[in-house]
């Protein structure tokens, strides 16, 4: 008797140490026959994780049951990968949740809001002219993946210009109200509006943050109580792959001196440190409210022992001068470490404002303006570009005249969707159509010089 006693009492403190989530509303938009999963501290962050997975249970909810342990669990929910991971509300990034073992048995009701992929089902802000390139860009160098977004200039489908390029840390904050963590920054409607008054126009490439990560992707050296540490692999990944894929694949203008980080608060360190890690690939920094504080003495040693050549570069710091005791004294201290580096004071810009406050309302009321001093220098001329539709003639002989361009001209093809058909090179003011090619509108572009718009004309 006193055996099954014991066993009884073994049994029942098993029973009411576990813990039931359960799982009471799911996003509309989730699709048909999704498998749920939890990912946390408890199966290693494992995203499809098949011994846990949320079951129906007959009610209209999904629950999973956690065996007895101790301590706190972090975790998420997904549908099988980071990139599906769930949301906040407005389909942003949720910060882990957690529940701690009691010793009791407890069941959690909870609610997913959204699915980040997904969005949280309602109209986002962001501009026509933003698009998601990717809800899960391999980051190899930190074996992750990362949302990233892509702005292109309103007359990016019908130019054949090509344009600079601004990386922007915190991608979620930079154009859609939804996903921003506290409002966004509405550079997508600064660079619309600028456009329309004349700029050039620019690419901005959005790279969302790493949540829990970002202070350890956003400095290379560690803070004992914040952490860090992985800056060094997060800029490799922005300058070695993203940034190959990018012009690769759009229509940018290469050039050091064309190509900017710009970021706030850890955004602008990690700006920061980019800009001087790789000084032959960014050569504008637009560093807003940076928290140089995090490892200011790591940042300050590194410029002066690593860092030269930084003549070219272009500086823009901005900041409210209550923000901190040390936000001002920490931007001048890295500002006159740059200028022993060669960093000129005609290429350097601060901005402390008695108004300022560390809040993407701030940044996004400087942002115009920062933008504008970085490339205020640069001869973006649209005249030399060739602004006008061509107007392709098939000759029956499939050749293609052109009026007025020296020969041997190199030209490339692009069609209306941006496209690159092929490259030739004229010949008496002629090249072969060999492939077949439609007749329609095309544009045509060549690096070598600055053109007048073109006449195609019948041979």
């Amino acid at each position: 008797m006193k055996k099954i006693l014991a066993f009884l009492l073994l049994f029942s403190t098993v029973l009411w140490a576990q813990v039931t989530l359960k799982v009471t509303s799911i996003p509309a938009n989730t699709p048909t026959n999704s498998t749920i999963y939890l990912a946390g501290s408890i199966n290693n962050w494992n995203a499809a994780d098949a011994n846990y997975t949320l079951q129906p249970d007959g009610l209209g909810n999904w629950q999973i049951v956690i065996p007895q342990s101790t301590g706190t669990v972090q975790f998420k929910f997904t549908r099988g990968s980071w990139a599906t991971v769930e949301g906040n509300a407005t389909g942003g990034f949720l910060p882990n949740r957690s529940f701690t073992f009691s010793g009791s048995a407890q069941t959690i009701n909870l609610t997913i809001q959204s699915w980040e992929d997904l969005g949280s089902g309602n109209p986002g802000t962001a501009a026509s002219n933003v698009q998601i390139l990717s809800n899960s860009f391999g980051i190899p160098q930190l074996s992750t993946t990362r949302k990233i977004w892509l702005y292109l200039p309103p007359d990016y489908a019908t130019s054949t210009k090509r344009y600079p390029v601004l990386y922007m840390q915190d991608g979620q904050n930079l154009f859609d109200n939804q996903t921003s963590f506290s409002g966004e920054w509405q550079v997508d409607e600064t660079l619309n509006s600028l456009f329309n008054q004349g700029d050039y126009g620019a690419i901005v490439v959005g790279i969302d943050n790493g949540g829990a990560n970002r202070l350890n992707e956003y400095s290379p050296w560690v803070n004992t109580q914040y952490g860090g540490g992985q800056g060094d692999a997060y800029m490799q990944f922005i300058a070695q792959t993203l940034k190959p894929y990018i012009d690769a694949n759009f229509r940018t203008r290469t050039e050091p001196f064309l190509n900017a980080l710009i970021g706030s608060s850890m955004g602008g360190l990690i700006a920061t440190y980019g800009a001087c890690a790789y000084p032959n690939v960014f050569q504008k920094v637009g560093s807003m409210s940076p928290a140089y504080w995090f490892c200011l003495n790591d940042l300050n040693s590194y410029i002066s022992s690593s860092v030269s050549g930084l003549q070219n570069h272009r500086f823009y710091f901005v900041s409210g001068t209550n923000e901190s005791t040390s936000m001002v004294p920490d931007i001048n201290t890295v500002k006159n470490n740059l200028a022993s580096k060669g960093l000129t004071a005609a290429n350097t810009r601060t901005k402390f404002d008695s108004y300022g406050v560390h809040s993407e309302s701030y940044w996004r009321g400087e942002f115009g303006a920062l933008y504008q001093w970085l490339f205020a220098a640069e001869n973006l001329s649209t005249d030399q570009i060739i602004k006008t539709n061509i107007s392709l003639v098939q000759l029956g002989s499939g050749q293609v005249y052109l009026e007025g361009i020296p020969n041997q001209t190199p030209f490339d093809l692009y069609d209306l969707r941006g496209q690159k058909v092929k490259s030739f090179e004229l010949s008496d003011g002629v090249f072969e159509i060999t492939n077949g090619l439609p007749s329609g509108i095309y544009f045509l572009k060549s690096a070598h010089l600055n053109v007048k718009p073109l006449k195609v004309m019948k041979k």
